[in-house]
């Protein structure tokens, strides 16, 4: 009998020891999250801004953005499919270049995640100081700040019901809209016409900034679609990591992109792109153009929802993030006391501390010390998706070899289009480099990667003096 029983496997890509984390996430927790984390302000409001810059072919910019963000999420799906971890691309970043990869990949997000949650955090207070002015802003901040962080601190599967309803609400937000843009396009709304092709071929054609005007449609709402991430981070915390994953970015990536084209098709479609403004949403024109009463109150619900939505996620995302940096010894050790219910609660505190140093610089020097610190973070994100690229062209061949019955999801045409990815980003960088508005981030954010590498570079040194 003992001769029939299976070898022991041999050590693998995935030899690392299994997540001390709760497994209190549910399928349906992971595909909202995957559904609801690129749908926030920047799509309601910061659309506004592409539309003045691109005209109708926004449409063409955001598929471009849309389709490399799909294409980052099918490389990061397939990793994490293959290898759940709580550091999800840092994890795998590390496995495939070395701990100077994870480390930077790591520490990067999480000064992302903090320092973006102060903007969220600011912006749902200035709608809440809106409706009730008596309430001073920085009351609003300290509220929700309390609020995630309790929310945080409990069972993961609290994190994981607030983040489902918050992105239901936004999802069915999207659908309503699109529902409604498209009944007015064709004149079947109450005291509506069919509008025709006038707006998308007039003032000025399809294109009236040409390719330029693309790019830099382009540029303007490539980071919109940051978030997806999250939703790997947090697969390891579901009872069939693998699984779940799998299904979440299967089912997100394309329904996102569904979302965020058809909508900029609804709204350039109905109304003329020249009466946009940045800053302002497009999607209330539309709602105040096809007659829905109280149609600002309604986005800046809407957008009011999304931005708690960020905040939390952002929270968890970061606390996960560092925790996992501290079990791989690149963050202290301190940070891995877990909760009798499986919650770094540390990793939480850490996180939320400097989420709270980040909400006084916004409140106190919003144009000065705080721009400097969101310059910083402006093109980490496409730090981040070059280093997901470049570690799934590593890993592929090695998980093929090893565990290849673990390639439940994979990418495209592989390596042709991770490559494609890589050269698409590498492009987008170049242009921001010679884009006035966007070039201030660019070298900020170059500045605080190149800080990151050099303590990395400086802990491999040292590591190695002492082996």
């Amino acid at each position: 009998m003992r001769d029939n029983l299976p070898e022991a496997p041999p050590r693998t890509v995935d030899d690392l020891p299994s997540e001390p984390l709760s497994h209190g996430l549910k399928q349906r927790h992971l595909t909202m999250l995957g559904l609801g984390g690129v749908i926030g302000a920047g799509l309601f409001v910061g659309s506004g801004a592409g539309i003045t810059l691109a005209g109708p072919a926004i449409v063409v910019s955001y598929l471009l953005a849309g389709v490399l963000a799909m294409l980052v999420m099918r490389m990061l799906g397939e990793m994490s499919a293959a290898m759940p971890a709580s550091g999800s691309f840092s994890v795998h970043a590390e496995r495939a270049l070395g701990r100077w990869a994870g480390f930077s990949a790591g520490w990067l997000y999480w000064f992302l995640l903090v320092v973006v949650l102060a903007v969220e955090a600011t912006g749902a207070a200035k709608i809440a100081n809106g409706w009730v002015p008596s309430v001073d802003q920085w009351v609003w901040v300290l509220v929700f700040m309390v609020v995630f962080t309790v929310s945080n601190l409990a069972a993961v599967r609290n994190f994981g019901e607030f983040e489902f309803w918050f992105a239901a609400l936004k999802v069915g937000a999207i659908v309503l809209f699109l529902i409604l843009g498209t009944l007015a396009v064709f004149g079947l709304l109450p005291d509506t016409e069919p509008v025709g092709m006038a707006n998308l071929t007039g003032q000025g054609g399809f294109a009236p900034s040409g390719m330029g005007g693309v790019i830099a449609g382009m540029l303007a709402v490539v980071f919109a679609f940051g978030g997806l991430e999250v939703v790997t981070i947090a697969a390891a915390e579901s009872d069939d990591p693998a699984r779940s994953v799998a299904r979440a970015v299967r089912s997100a990536v394309w329904r996102i992109l569904f979302f965020y084209v058809g909508s900029m098709l609804v709204i350039v479609t109905l109304l003329p792109w020249e009466s946009m403004k940045a800053g302002e949403s497009p999607y209330v024109a539309v709602l105040d153009s096809i007659g829905i009463p109280a149609a600002g109150q309604i986005m800046n619900i809407v957008v009011f929802v999304a931005l708690l939505s960020a905040l939390n996620a952002n929270l968890y995302g970061s606390s996960r993030m560092v925790f996992s940096l501290a079990e791989r010894g690149e963050a202290p050790k301190a940070l891995l006391k877990i909760s009798g219910g499986g919650v770094p609660r540390r990793a939480v505190f850490a996180s939320v501390s400097f989420g709270f140093v980040s909400v006084v610089l916004n409140l106190l020097w919003p144009d000065t010390v705080f721009l400097y610190m969101l310059n910083a973070v402006g093109a980490v994100l496409l730090f981040v998706w070059a280093l997901i690229a470049v570690s799934q062209l590593k890993l592929r061949g090695r998980i093929e070899r090893e565990m290849p019955e673990r390639l439940t999801l994979r990418m495209w045409c592989f390596p042709y289009l991770t490559w494609a990815a890589l050269v698409a980003m590498a492009v987008v960088l170049v242009l921001m480099l010679f884009d006035d508005s966007a070039r201030p981030q660019l070298l900020w954010s170059g500045g605080a990667a190149a800080v990151i590498l050099l303590v990395a570079w400086a802990r491999e040194i040292r590591g190695r003096a002492s082996a």
